[in-house]
C-alpha cells in the first residue's frame, strides 16, 4: 500500500520541484521510504534523491508503506529484469505467490518477494492480458521505455484510487485529488453535475468525472495508455466487464458450502504480509465473519480487532463486539470518541476525504483506523462490499419481491411480504416497492422521501442554477430482465452507485493513518459466484438476508450473529454529534452566507433548516449535512462556481 504520482511532460522541463511537492503531499500514505524515477528519452534514473535541476520528460514519485518485502528488494520505482518497465504500485495482489511460481516455470527469476516484482514479470509475461490473472486491489503506473508508453491501471472494484488530470506542462496523476489542484493549470471549478448529483441524491465517485472539473478519476476495471509523444490524449480502455450471467443451477446447501470454501480461502490470502495484521469489528455480520475466520484460520496467532462504540445506546453494538472478540479470543480495542475530539477531527477529515462525503459517520470509521495505527497494526481487514453482494441493505428487500412479481409468483410474492412483518424496516421495503413499481411517479417518490424523511430535493437549493449547466446527474442502474431485480441491484450499487464511495471513504480514513485497509469480500471470484446465484439465495422466502453468507458461517460465526435481523455498521449518533459541531458549522455556515460561496443555495433557507435540525424539528439530517458539507469542501478547497 503506498501513494503514487507522476508527469508526462510535453518537453523535457526541470520539474523536480513539482514531483517533491507530490512526493510530500502523498507522505502519510507511504512514510515509510521514498522513490523517484525521472525519463529522458532513453535516459532513465531512479533513486531516493531527485535533483531539481534536472530536466525530464517523464517523472515518477512513489511513496512507500512497507508491507510485504520490507527489504530493498520491495524498494519502487522498480524496474523489470529486461530493462523495458518500471513500475509503481499502490495496492497489493494477494495471490502472488501462485502467480511467481508460475512465472518460475517460464523462466523468470525474482530479486525479492514482493508483489510488485510478480506484477512487472506477469505484465513482461502476458501484458495487459496479466490484468485478469490478479486478485487483489492495486492502482499502478507502468512506464514502456521500448514503445514508449505509459500505462495507468485500477482494479476491478476501484478499491484503490488513481486520478489525472491535464495541467500548464502535460498531464499529471495522482492516488488522491488534493496533490493535482497544486499543480499549475489545473483549476478548481466544480463540475456541476457531480455537484447536484450529491445534493439530490448522495451520489459521487462513480465513473471518470470527480467534483473537480479538471480533475478526473481512472475508472474501476479499467486501463489508460499515454503516448509519451502526446501526453494529452488519455486513452481509457476497459479491460473486465461486470454483468450479470444466469443463474447457476446449484443446490442451497451446496452454493454455502462453496461460498464457505471461498470465503475462508479469500481471507487467507488477504492476511499475507510482513507485518501485523488486525480487522475492523462492528458486530454485524460481515466483520464478525472475517474476525472468526481470521482465527479459525490462525488459532494461535495473537489477532487485534477494532470497534467503534457510541455513546448511545440506541447506536451501539457493543454486546455484539464482546459475543464475537470472546468466541474469537481477540485483544479488542472499543474506540469511543469525545466531542472535542470530533471538532478537534472534522477540518482534517474534510481535507483527508478530498471531495464531499454521506456523513458524520465517516468519522467513526476515521477513528478506528487511528486506534489500528496507535497500536501498532499496518494492516487491517474489513467488511466492505459484503452489501452489495448479499443484499444488505432494505431495499434490496423490495428489488426481491419486484422480481417475485414480475416472474408471475403471486403467491410467492404476497407470502414474501407477510414474512417480512417480523422485520423493523417492513414499511420502508413497502414505499421502496411503490417506487420500483412506478419509477416514474413523481408523487409516489415525493410520498416515500416524505415518509422516510428522505426527502432528495433540499428546499433551499435554487433548482434553476444547475438548468443549462449540467447534462445528466440522475444515478444510472443496471438493466434488469424480469425476474433479475435483485441481482440487477447488486450489480448497480456495486458498480455504480453505493461501493464507490464507500471505498473512497474506506481508501482515505485507513490511509491518512498510514493503515493498509484489505477487503476479503471483494475478491473476484466471490464477487462473479455471488452475482450467479438464484435471487432466493441472496434473500430467501422469508425475508432473510444475506441468507446464503449466513449459511455458509453457521459453525464458524456465533449463532446470535447470524440471527441478527437489525443493521448498523459504524452509526454514529449523527444528531447528537451536530449539536456539538455546532459552532464549527455556523461559523461555515455564515462565511458561505457572507460572500455567497454557493450560489446554487438560498443561504436564509439553509439557516432556517440547519436551525430546525439543531431544535431536533424531525427535519432529515443527511441532506443538511449535504450542504454544509458541500461548503466545508468549498472554502477547504477554494472550489470555484460559474
Amino acid at each position: 500500500m503506498c501513494g503514487i504520482a507522476g508527469l508526462v511532460l510535453e518537453r523535457p522541463l526541470p520539474r523536480g520541484e513539482y514531483l517533491l511537492a507530490l512526493a510530500r503531499s502523498l507522505h502519510h500514505r507511504g512514510p515509510d521510504d521514498n522513490g523517484f524515477l525521472t525519463m529522458r528519452r532513453d535516459n532513465v534514473r531512479v533513486a531516493r534523491s531527485l535533483p531539481l535541476e534536472e530536466a525530464f520528460e517523464v517523472g515518477f514519485v512513489h511513496r512507500r508503506l512497507a508491507i510485504l518485502d520490507l527489504t530493498d528488494t520491495g524498494w519502487q520505482p522498480m524496474a523489470s529484469n529486461s530493462g523495458r518497465y518500471y513500475l509503481i504500485h499502490n495496492g497489493e495482489v494477494y495471490n502472488f505467490l501462485e502467480l511467481r511460481e508460475t512465472l518460475e516455470q517460464k523462466g523468470y527469476r525474482f530479486r525479492g518477494y514482493s508483489d510488485t516484482e510478480v506484477v512487472l514479470n506477469a505484465w513482461e509475461e502476458w501484458g495487459a492480458q496479466a490484468l485478469s490473472k490478479f486478485v487483489g486491489m492495486f492502482a499502478f503506473a507502468l512506464l514502456d521505455v521500448v514503445e514508449r508508453r505509459l500505462y495507468l491501471v485500477r482494479d476491478f472494484f476501484g478499491i484503490k484510487p488513481l486520478y489525472f488530470a491535464q495541467y500548464k506542462d502535460g498531464l499529471a496523476f495522482a492516488s488522491e485529488i488534493p496533490p493535482l489542484l497544486d499543480l499549475p493549470g489545473v483549476s478548481r471549478k466544480a463540475f456541476a453535475d457531480k455537484v447536484y448529483a450529491y445534493l439530490v441524491f448522495g451520489m459521487s465517485d462513480d465513473g471518470e468525472r470527480t467534483m473537480f472539473a479538471d480533475v478526473h478519476q481512472l475508472p474501476a476495471a479499467h486501463y489508460a495508455v499515454v503516448n509519451l509523444d502526446a501526453p494529452r490524449q488519455v486513452n481509457l480502455v476497459k479491460y473486465w466487464e461486470w454483468d450479470l450471467p444466469r443463474p447457476l443451477d446449484i443446490g442451497f446447501e451446496e452454493a454455502a458450502r462453496r461460498l464457505r470454501e471461498m470465503f475462508l480461502e479469500s481471507v487467507s490470502i488477504h492476511m499475507r504480509s510482513d507485518v501485523p495484521v488486525g480487522s475492523a469489528l462492528s458486530g454485524g455480520i460481515d466483520s464478525s465473519a472475517i474476525v472468526m475466520g481470521m482465527r479459525r484460520l490462525k488459532p494461535v496467532k495473537e489477532i487485534h480487532a477494532f470497534g467503534f462504540v457510541a455513546d448511545d445506546a440506541r447506536f451501539s453494538e457493543e454486546r455484539f463486539m464482546e459475543v464475537v472478540s470472546k468466541a474469537a479470543n481477540v485483544v479488542f480495542h472499543k474506540v469511543m470518541v469525545a466531542p472535542q475530539e470530533l471538532l478537534d477531527d472534522l477540518g482534517r477529515l474534510i481535507r483527508i476525504q478530498g471531495e464531499p462525503f454521506g456523513s458524520m459517520s465517516t468519522y467513526a470509521q476515521y477513528r478506528v483506523f487511528r486506534a489500528a495505527k496507535e497500536n501498532g497494526i499496518k494492516v487491517m481487514l474489513d467488511g466492505q462490499g459484503a452489501d452489495e453482494l448479499f443484499g444488505g441493505y432494505v431495499y434490496y428487500k423490495a428489488s426481491r419481491a419486484l422480481s417475485l412479481l414480475e416472474k408471475g409468483n403471486l403467491k410467492g410474492f404476497l407470502s414474501f411480504l407477510f414474512r417480512l412483518r417480523q422485520y423493523p424496516n417492513y414499511s420502508e421495503v413497502l414505499l421502496y416497492l411503490a417506487n420500483d413499481l412506478f419509477p416514474k411517479n413523481r408523487q409516489i417518490r415525493r410520498l416515500l422521501g416524505k415518509i422516510l424523511g428522505r426527502s432528495s430535493m433540499p428546499s433551499w437549493l435554487r433548482d434553476e442554477w444547475f438548468k443549462g449547466r449540467i447534462t445528466t446527474a440522475r444515478p444510472r442502474e443496471a438493466k434488469a430482465s424480469r425476474g433479475n431485480r435483485l441481482r440487477a441491484k447488486l450489480l448497480s450499487t456495486m458498480t455504480q452507485t453505493t461501493l464507490p464511495r464507500l471505498l473512497r471513504y474506506e481508501d482515505r480514513n485507513s490511509m491518512a493513518h498510514s493503515v493498509e485497509s484489505r477487503l476479503p469480500f471483494l475478491n473476484p471470484s466471490v464477487a462473479k459466484f455471488a452475482l450467479s446465484l438464484p435471487e432466493e439465495f441472496i434473500i430467501s422466502p422469508i425475508g432473510t438476508s444475506k441468507a446464503v453468507f449466513r449459511e455458509a458461517m453457521r459453525g464458524i460465526v456465533p449463532d446470535v450473529i447470524l440471527g441478527r435481523k437489525d443493521k448498523m455498521g459504524f452509526i454514529a449518533p449523527q444528531r447528537k454529534w451536530w449539536r456539538e459541531t455546532a459552532p464549527y458549522f455556523e461559523d461555515l455556515l455564515s462565511v458561505g452566507e457572507a460572500n455567497n460561496l454557493l450560489p446554487f443555495v438560498d443561504f436564509g433557507r439553509m439557516r432556517r433548516e440547519w436551525n430546525a435540525v439543531l431544535a431536533g424539528e424531525g427535519l432529515p439530517v443527511f441532506r443538511m449535512w449535504r450542504g454544509m458539507n458541500l461548503l466545508a469542501w468549498t472554502v477547504t478547497f477554494g472550489v470555484e462556481y460559474e
